[in-house]
């Protein structure tokens, strides 16, 4: 039987196309390179790093990742946060490579615990990690407090640190002594596993190594390895940005401050609805951040203190308790472990100083306005020189004749008859009608 030629051409063009066969066999596909995953931490730990490390380390489980690499370079952060990113390292089921670089890095306080959590703890020479003692910033803990702190952090730190093969002992040095340790002391006393200039010569150091986790003993085969960097989301970068408490106090102060104007100016709008927003952002951003429950106090007080005095005329004396309510509260508002997460105090002074010097000129100009209040409408045209539009005499007690004065045209009555075109002064009111005298002279 005669197959159809199209049925043939196509058998033909697959023939072609296979692949050479070897023993009887197709030819294997060459092997995959393993693919690692990178990411970059170079801010404080804070519960928008976390979350990064958490999109990171799912990633990398979902593509069945050789390894997780986090290039690591903080100051340190919030307990709270670095408890889980640890607990997402220790549960990871990927291996997680954290490497403090480049050189000048640093893994300071909640660094160092991340540090001693991974699998592979590497270091870029001229970098170093440690002085991880447990600070309250909201001021000095008594003596039980402080020992109470320092145990739970050394517990913590030797719960994972000794399970790794690493040395328990010293690293609680950093926790109970705020020790810090160079790459060289690091590797020497057998805090980490290796020092590397560089990501590529890490990885190539790393190849063919057995690690010990949870599970068992780990080969990594990272030869040829494609590092992929893992970059921010854009909710990330503006999360992150919201998390500096410096640009939050801005944002709430800046916000607070045109609808102070809004107030004080009612009816323009634009400063009311963009102060409202921007103190709206602020809110958010200082969610993100500890915040000290009495510094809000301080803030709504003097809230409250700046309102009260756009209602009672207490001459500045509210005011300027308001001003320094908002300047302790500002100083004080973030209960920040370390300096790079606490209010810089040049900026809060600034601040609130800018906002003092507006409420200054705001109030000053308030009491102006109260004093002109008695001076306005016909109060204010009295001794005022004015010309007799036509002749205005009294008729039955009602005004007959108008006037014009300081560019308007008022309802005049008169004493005696005035003529028309005569000049006039007022030298009275009677509700909205004014009372004019001649101010013609006398003749001789």
């Amino acid at each position: 039987m005669r197959l159809p030629f199209s049925f043939r051409l196509v058998l033909s063009a697959l023939f072609c196309f296979a692949p050479v066969t070897v023993a009887g066999g197709l030819t294997p596909a060459p092997p995959q390179p393993p693919l690692i995953y990178r990411i970059a931490i170079r801010d404080t730990i804070q519960p928008i790093t976390a979350g990064r490390l958490d999109r990171a380390i799912e990633l990398a489980e979902r593509d069945r990742a050789a390894a997780l690499l986090v290039d690591l370079d903080t100051p340190g952060g919030l307990l709270d946060s670095t408890r889980h990113m640890v607990g997402a390292i220790l549960n990871s089921r990927v291996p997680v490579i954290v490497y403090i670089a480049p050189s000048g890095a640093r893994a300071g306080s909640a660094g160092f615990f991340l540090l001693e959590a991974s699998d592979v703890a590497a270091m870029a020479p001229g970098t170093n990690a440690g002085a991880s003692h447990p600070v309250l910033a909201s001021g000095a803990p008594d003596d039980t407090m402080k020992q109470k702190m320092e145990n739970d952090a050394a517990a913590f730190l030797r719960s994972y640190t000794t399970t790794r093969g690493r040395n328990a002992e010293v690293a609680e040095t950093a926790v109970r002594s705020s020790k810090s340790f160079s790459a060289d002391e690091a590797i020497a006393q057998h805090l980490t596993d290796l020092i590397s200039p560089t990501d590529a010569q890490l990885i190539g150091s790393l190849d063919g190594r057995t690690i010990q986790r949870a599970s068992g003993p780990v080969t990594l085969h990272l030869r040829n390895a494609n590092i992929v960097t893992i970059e921010p989301t854009v909710r990330e970068q503006v999360l992150g940005r919201l998390a500096n408490p410096n640009l939050a106090v801005m944002l709430l102060l800046g916000g607070a401050l045109l609808i102070y104007l809004e107030f004080n100016i009612p009816g323009t709008i634009i400063p009311g609805a963009l102060g409202t927003v921007m103190v709206l952002v602020a809110a958010f951003a200082l969610d993100l951040l500890p915040i000290r429950h009495t510094a809000l106090l301080l803030l709504l007080a003097a809230a409250t203190l700046l309102i009260l005095e756009l209602k009672f005329a207490s001459h500045g004396v509210l005011a300027a308790a308001g001003i320094l309510c908002l300047a302790l509260g500002t100083l004080t508002l973030i209960d920040a472990p370390i300096p790079e997460l606490a209010i810089h105090p040049w900026l809060a002074i600034s601040l609130c100083t800018a906002f003092g010097i507006i409420t200054v000129f705001l109030l000053r100009l308030a009491l102006r306005a109260r004093r002109r209040k008695a001076l306005i409408g016909p109060a204010a045209l009295v001794g005022s020189m004015g010309t007799a539009m036509e002749p205005i005499w009294l008729q039955d007690t009602l005004p007959i004749g108008h006037i014009l004065v300081q560019g308007e045209i008022w309802q005049a009555i008169a004493a005696t008859p005035i003529s028309e075109r005569e000049s006039v002064r007022v030298v009275g009111f009677q509700g909205d009608i004014l009372e004019v005298q001649s101010a013609s002279p006398t003749p001789q």
